[in-house]
């Protein structure tokens, strides 16, 4: 098992963050390693991670089998797999999202697992077992009984070359935002995985020697919130009888604040981040893109429940979006600052192959063709795959504003600053091994940061301590993600602006749109 490259210019590869805790990449490859539970027991199994280990000559050459995939940002690594493996006449498998929404991108592989793959891994290995040399197999969207999932190998992980560990407690989510492919994939019928479950993954890793963080990979936790409350009484035994080894963190929509019950069920358990999707500060645009959910109540004050419950937030932005009549960069900085929300995934809009967005903007003839091959980044350097309602400068501009002035480190530790004072942690951080030294490592390295950036630091640090020492731990946490953050926000603004200069010097021009025989291409 071969799990691909990101892209290393990426918002999400916090290279600098994993290299003050000693760990070579933020994130274990869950899928793999449950696609791995699902075959033959007397299936040999190794797993090479390329973005912590490198692929030796000795390991291509004793597989049978080589199965690799996953999401978009991998997608470039994925594709020279398939083709090393074809130069050596190795049969190999794709899965994962990314194949699943593309498929006819991966057409040189033998063996396609499209969908969830728990229905269909049997059906796989029956065709292999048969000495099939090729195949599709294809699961059902959003129907699989995930009561039935596996026990993931967690065994086959170096688990200390990762900043966290993750596990699955449900797929799907119930909203429908236009720009989103979960839905499309998973369903907006949330499934949950039964309470044994999860313990039974929790206690697979800790009898590994795991402790520290472990995040639920969930997109929405609370896509199902009657199944999460039965859920979390019998999560927060296990804690205790365990003296609370893990910290968690996850996904959830903004609407986890209207339910104070299941916010201190999330903190009694020791969750202490969630990633939540705002989008835009907007609200016809929170309405176009059918996210309406952002619309029902205040966004200040919903994340200040949050972090009040002692769970800190980060957020994802998006600019782009055809509704935006103006400069959207002042009202987004304004929703940053208001909401003291430190890490913010600002992105520019991307149109995934799989969604109600995609589809629209190939009906009206604005999704731009060619590109599909390569992925050269995330959203933060690779979007705007279409033409844009605004003009192309304008939105590049109000991005690159937006970056400039958020990962500023006097906003930053200002941020973090006035979240430390608001986290109301109930239960102190419980030190891990390479706590210590990684903060060690962080008062070395953030001198080097940028200007003006140790001042912000010990600011912040010493407003925490007179204030909430409880929550010195986070906004530690949070500091050392910009030693990340920082460089690459001003590496992202460096590049738009080469975009914005060749908009201005004509060097841009919109390529085709795509053509009625390459939507065929894309799933309905």
């Amino acid at each position: 098992m071969i799990f691909p490259l990101f892209n290393a210019s990426s918002f999400w590869n916090y290279k600098e963050a994993c290299d003050l805790a000693g760990a070579r990449y933020p994130a274990a490859p869950l899928g793999l390693i449950t696609v791995a539970a699902l075959l033959p027991k007397n299936w040999e199994v190794k797993l090479v991670n390329r973005n912590t280990e490198s692929l030796t000559d000795e390991d291509f050459a004793w597989a049978d089998m080589v199965m690799t995939g996953g999401m978009l940002p991998q997608r470039n690594d994925a594709l020279r797999i398939i083709e090393m493996c074809r130069a050596s006449n190795k049969p190999v498998v794709v899965g994962g999202p990314d194949v699943t929404s593309s498929p006819a991108l991966y057409s040189r592989a033998n063996f396609q697992v499209l969908g969830e793959a728990e229905e269909i891994m049997a059906d796989f290995v029956t065709a292999w077992n048969q000495g099939d040399a090729e195949g599709v197999f294809k699961a059902p969207m959003g129907k699989t009984d995930v009561t039935k999932s596996p026990l993931p190998r967690f065994d086959l992980l170096k688990l200390d070359q990762y900043l966290h560990v993750g596990i699955q407690f449900s797929r799907g989510c119930p909203f429908s935002c236009e720009f989103c492919d979960i839905i499309e994939l998973y369903g907006r019928v949330p499934r949950t995985k039964t309470n044994a479950q999860v313990l039974a993954e929790l206690d697979a890793l800790y009898a590994l020697g795991y402790r520290g963080h472990v995040d639920f990979v969930d997109d929405n936790l609370i896509g199902n919130k009657k199944a999460l409350k039965k859920f979390l009484p019998d999560l927060k035994l296990w804690q205790n009888k365990k003296k609370f080894p893990f910290e968690f963190s996850t996904e959830a929509s903004i609407n986890l604040a209207d339910d104070t019950d299941l916010l201190r069920g999330l903190a009694e358990t020791n969750f202490f981040a969630v990633f939540i999707g705002i989008e835009s500060p907007d609200t016809d645009t929170l309405v176009m893109t059918q996210k309406k959910q952002n619309t029902r109540r205040s966004l200040q004050e919903s994340i200040t429940r949050i972090h009040e419950a002692g769970i800190f937030v980060n957020a994802g932005f998006i600019v782009g979006f055809d509704s935006e009549k103006g400069s959207v960069a002042t009202g987004m900085v304004d929703c940053i600052e208001d909401t003291a929300i430190p890490v913010c995934m600002v992105g520019l809009l991307y149109a995934l192959p799989t969604t109600q967005l995609t589809r629209r903007l190939l009906a009206e003839g604005r999704l731009f063709s060619g590109g599909e091959q390569t992925q050269s980044g995330d959203q933060c350097t690779a979007g705007l795959n279409f033409e844009t309602k605004r003009p192309r400068r304008d939105v590049l501009n109000d991005y690159r504003t937006v970056l400039s002035e958020i990962y500023n480190p006097v906003a930053y530790f200002g941020r973090v600053r006035r979240m430390g004072r608001m986290l109301k942690r109930t239960r102190a951080h419980k030190m891990v091994r390479g706590d210590l030294r990684s903060f060690v490592r962080l008062l070395l390295r953030i001198h080097t940061a940028g200007p003006g950036t140790s001042k912000q630091f010990w600011r912040m640090i010493i407003d925490c301590g007179l204030h909430n020492p409880k929550a010195l731990p986070y906004v530690i946490m949070t500091s050392a993600l910009y030693l990340h953050l920082g460089p690459f926000s001003r590496q992202v603004v460096q590049e738009i602006d080469k975009e914005i200069n060749d908009v201005d010097q004509g060097r841009w021009h919109a390529p085709a749109p795509q053509r009625s025989a390459e939507a065929e291409l894309l799933p309905a």
